[in-house]
């Protein structure tokens, strides 16, 4: 078969293909509107170490899982005012909707119920820190109109603070 529709979506058979498909960008196709963020974001952008194998989105439809031969796809519904703070990556050479690190970090914490203390964050295992725009998070958690999310924002602040208080840049 050269074409199969699937879901209002025509994809070439592998051997017509000119350009491999893109499972980031299949990640955006297969539930729309999504866009990738959570714990495979974090992943992605090097804030935590384990490697992520499901591509987790968010969308402000219900949530749905695929699984087919290019991977797990995982869509978790945020709602509308949660919608915001993503942007279009190039992911070889395909544009892909990602969340930025500061919305991957609060979607990942806005799906995962329950307070965010610091020892949760530390089991958590969070790296690379100072790569989260303390600015930017603080302003996308006020726009998330969530108290949880406010108090998170400002436990990582802290956390940030702590870690910082006394080094010295050489």
């Amino acid at each position: 078969m050269i074409l199969s529709l699937r879901r209002g979506m025509y994809t070439l058979a592998e051997p017509y293909r000119l350009v491999p498909l893109n499972p980031a960008e299949l990640a955006n196709y297969l539930h729309r509107p999504s866009y990738l963020s959570g714990l495979w974001a974090l992943g992605f952008y090097g804030l935590i170490p384990e490697k992520v194998v499901t591509w987790t989105s968010v969308t402000s439809r219900e949530p749905r899982r695929f699984e087919n031969a290019f991977g797990r796809f995982e869509y978790r519904h945020i709602k509308r005012n949660g919608f915001f703070g993503y942007r279009a990556v190039d992911m070889q050479g395909r544009k892909v909707m990602l969340a930025e690190p500061e919305k991957a970090l609060l979607d990942f914490w806005h799906l995962n119920k329950g307070p965010w203390e610091k020892a949760r964050m530390e089991e958590m295992r969070f790296q690379n820190r100072k790569a989260i725009g303390q600015t930017r998070l603080q302003e996308y958690a006020s726009r998330y109109a969530s108290p949880r999310l406010s108090q998170a924002a400002q436990v990582w602040r802290s956390w940030i603070d702590e870690e910082t208080e006394g080094a010295v840049d050489l």
